[in-house]
């Protein structure tokens, strides 16, 4: 099965011959190195480019250990190099196994006659050294797990199925690939222990291990709600026994972000304009790994849908926060908050209501927001609802919408098979599939 990648594909040939390194950043076992290796060097040769004029290292290889050295690395290219003045495609996977890489790449910009494109699996270079190192040098492509849409392009069959498979296995391309359910999470949960986790403790240099492990652990069972270091480590304490402190808590976060496992959406005030609080909403990039962490366990629809769609929003280029409404009103004591998710696994209920009053006098109210997403001049706010079969579940969702005060576009995407509608307030609802399976909002 060969899984077409035409976006980042795209991409690529976009960036052919900008003079700039393209760097290919992602997440473990999510296709860089097939589209590197098999789409784009397919690709240059369909276009007439001549196969000794694309040089493809994988130097994670043991076959290629002597290019390593980056002296070795720097020569082989060298002689490898036709004397004909045409452009030469220097493809470097998992260039972090070289020493001095950064060196190696900087020597390779000066030679106007090299394309170079470079990838790498390995924590060290998902921290972003590279990028970093060569910030407006560098074109960076991020490659995320398969969407669904790449997902059910490929399986085919019946839809409902194949979106069963993807919310229980994920998007690693490998996946849909294999022939049963048992082979896929024994293949997940080795990426997760062997791979992802590994990667993380050897980067770090990290001793707690089963520490790092249950952490792990408490965001795959919390996504969709705040996250807390402090409340974090008092779990810790209280549950395990064990004294990690928030510091350290926050630490290991930001290492699972280094390699791409987690990423963070911020809490922002929408009629303040920014950002409050110390909670963060932690989402898997990819939803099989976050099964595998749980042993395929707590599958909760509303999460896993949440955490789906702010994948393929982060897909489609948009920065993705959680909003925060403030509304002011006369409940006559009833502390129920409309608009409020659900549990805090880490985090702090007064984010949604504080400044309660009794005896019908005001009070104020943070309302949430499940998506503020901005891409340039665009924004969009989103409510991530699972099964909305009720008038007053319609009304509790639209509230926080309709007390945002802006003309920026409101969307509700369901879980529901629905046909897309817009109300009355210009609210637009849309099924999660044809969210899924379109290219827009």
């Amino acid at each position: 099965m060969t899984i077409q990648r035409p976006k980042y594909l795209d991409m690529l040939i976009a960036g052919q011959g900008n003079g700039l390194v393209k760097i290919v950043t992602g997440g473990r076992r999510c296709g860089k190195s097939f589209l590197l290796f098999v789409l784009f060097r397919d690709y240059l040769l369909r276009q007439g480019v001549e196969e000794d004029h694309i040089i493809g290292i994988s130097l994670d290889d043991r076959r290629s250990r002597a290019l390593r050295d980056p002296d070795t690395l720097l020569d082989y290219i060298d002689t490898r190099l036709q004397k004909d003045g045409k452009t030469h495609y220097i493809i470097l996977d998992e260039i972090q196994f070289v020493d001095d890489f950064v060196g190696v790449l900087l020597s390779l910009t000066r030679n106007p006659q090299l394309d170079i494109y470079v990838s790498g699996s390995n924590s060290r270079f998902l921290s972003k050294d590279v990028v970093t190192e060569f910030r407006g040098r560098g074109d960076e492509i991020h490659v995320w797990p398969l969407s669904f849409s790449e997902y059910y392009s490929a399986v085919g069959g019946d839809r409902l199925s194949a979106w069963q498979d993807y919310y229980t296995y994920g998007g690693l391309p490998l996946v849909p690939q294999l022939p049963t359910e048992q082979k896929k999470m024994e293949y997940l949960q080795n990426i997760y222990e062997l791979t992802y986790l590994k990667d993380v403790i050897e980067r770090n240099r990290l001793r707690n291990v089963e520490g790092l492990k249950q952490l792990v652990q408490i965001l795959a069972s919390s996504i969709g709600s705040p996250v807390n270091p402090t409340r974090i480590s008092n779990t810790f304490k209280s549950r395990e026994q064990v004294s990690i402190k928030p510091s350290t808590i926050k630490e290991y976060i930001d290492y699972l972000q280094d390699a791409f496992l987690v990423e963070g959406a911020l809490r922002y005030d929408v009629k303040g304009r920014k950002y409050i609080g110390t909670e963060t909403k932690y989402y898997f990039a990819d939803l099989g790994i976050r099964n595998a962490v749980l042993n395929f366990r707590q599958q909760e629809e509303s999460h896993i849908m949440e955490n789906m769609i702010y994948n393929e929003l982060r897909r489609r280029g948009y920065l993705v926060d959680v909003g925060m409404v403030q509304v002011w009103e006369n409940n006559k004591g009833d502390s129920n908050v409309s608009g409020y998710k659900g549990g805090d696994i880490g985090g702090d209920n007064s984010s949604f209501r504080d400044g309660g009053s009794v005896n019908g006098r005001n009070n104020r109210r943070k309302l949430e927001v499940d998506f503020v997403v901005n891409r340039g001049a665009e924004r969009v706010y989103i409510q991530s609802v699972y099964r909305m079969h009720s008038p007053e579940k319609r009304k509790q969702e639209q509230r926080p919408l309709l007390n945002i005060g802006d003309n920026f576009r409101k969307v509700i995407i369901v879980g529901d098979d629905i046909k897309s509608k817009v109300d009355e307030n210009g609210i637009i609802t849309v099924s999660l599939m044809d969210f899924l399976l379109g290219d827009s909002l």
